[in-house]
């Protein structure tokens, strides 16, 4: 089969370079023989890892990148080698048209300076945001962001927040009318900072968009199932999923300790292993690995850096979900939307 979405792939990307990112790419063709990849790194490496994958003997395009951009590297020396390193060339490869995504495991910092350059914001988006989907108790995950691409928002950048959450959740979840709630210290009205109060205003006039503003709400509860998008400033955002990801840490290392503790304690662990292994797999960040740059002329998938083969194929799974259901138009349309009866708003007024 032919003829699927093309990812440009970083390679030299993530903690385990192109080892992880390749197995990874092998991995997502197995599950969708559709797609086809260019994959961006040194040729020698790559190569090497292609060897061991005979399903990526077609559909694949290997350039050659001497450079790669380090984990420490500051995004103001990045973006200057932006033309000569593999994250740079598969972000121009959506630029002009080669890819219709990009997949990156590496500095967070970087491929956002260099995405937001190549790409540029939609029209109606001062800032793009990076979102992804957190496990919940629910019958879906729930949409997040900002989750660090910008440390400081305006009303008007949460309220454009939750227009692209919104859309992303109708089109990874399948959810015709999102539930959207605001990040913050309580679920009064009279409670956070003037930003979130004004943005809270603004949503509730805007029940024409494809989603329902249900309010504030607080951190311990984004697990809850009672939301489909929560939104909020990249700042409180990258606080709330790394302390999530903490915890799912903490929990799993302290069942592990639990049950190696004592024979009775073994024997609990042979008979609750159905159960445990469901909980391993709810709390494996792999399972949910892929956070999109959404906000610009092109998307953009972040891989985490220690994704293993089975994280970075949901990462490329999730960019190849976004250029099917054409998520960018999507966002367009509504931005169009939001506009166009906020100006009607002033024009009566």
């Amino acid at each position: 089969m032919s003829g699927g979405p093309r990812i440009a792939i970083d390679a030299m990307g993530g903690d385990t370079g192109a080892a992880a990112m390749v197995a990874g790419v092998s991995r997502a063709r197995r599950h969708d023989p559709s797609l086809e990849f260019l994959i961006y790194g040194d040729e020698k490496q790559v190569r090497r890892e292609l060897a061991a994958h005979r399903n990526l003997e077609a559909g694949v395009q290997l350039v050659h990148s001497a450079e790669q951009i380090e984990s420490s590297e500051k995004p103001s020396q990045a973006i200057r080698r932006a033309r000569t390193t593999s994250m740079g060339m598969a972000i121009n490869a959506v630029k002009e048209g080669k890819a219709d995504a990009a997949v990156s495991g590496g500095n967070t910092g970087a491929l956002m300076a260099m995405s937001k350059l190549a790409l540029r914001t939609m029209p109606g988006i001062d800032r793009p945001a990076l979102a992804a989907l957190l496990p919940s108790l629910g019958k879906h995950d729930c949409v997040m962001l900002d989750l660090g691409a910008n440390t400081e928002c305006d009303a008007q950048n949460l309220v454009q927040f939750a227009v692209m959450g919104s859309a992303y959740a109708r089109t990874v979840l399948g959810i015709s009318k999102p539930r959207v709630k605001l990040l913050n210290i309580g679920t009064e009205e009279l409670k956070g900072t003037d930003e979130l109060k004004e943005a809270a205003a603004l949503l509730r006039e805007a029940d024409y968009l494809p989603l329902r503003f249900d309010g504030f709400t607080e951190g311990d509860q984004l697990s809850r199932g009672e939301m489909d998008v929560v939104v909020t400033d990249g700042f409180s955002g990258n606080i709330a999923l790394k302390t999530a990801e903490g915890t799912a840490r903490f929990v799993t290392d302290l069942l592990r300790r639990a049950f190696k503790s004592s024979l009775r304690s073994k024997a609990g662990f042979a008979l609750s292993r159905p159960a445990l292994n469901l909980l391993k797999v709810h709390l494996d960040p792999n399972n949910h690995n892929g956070a999109v740059f959404l906000g610009l002329n092109g998307l953009v998938v972040k891989s985490h850096g220690g994704a293993n083969p089975k994280g970075v194929a949901n990462a490329v799974g999730v960019a190849a979900s976004m250029v099917r259901n054409d998520i960018t138009r999507k966002i367009g349309d509504d931005l169009d939307n939001f506009r166009a009866h906020a100006f009607a708003n002033e024009a009566a007024q």
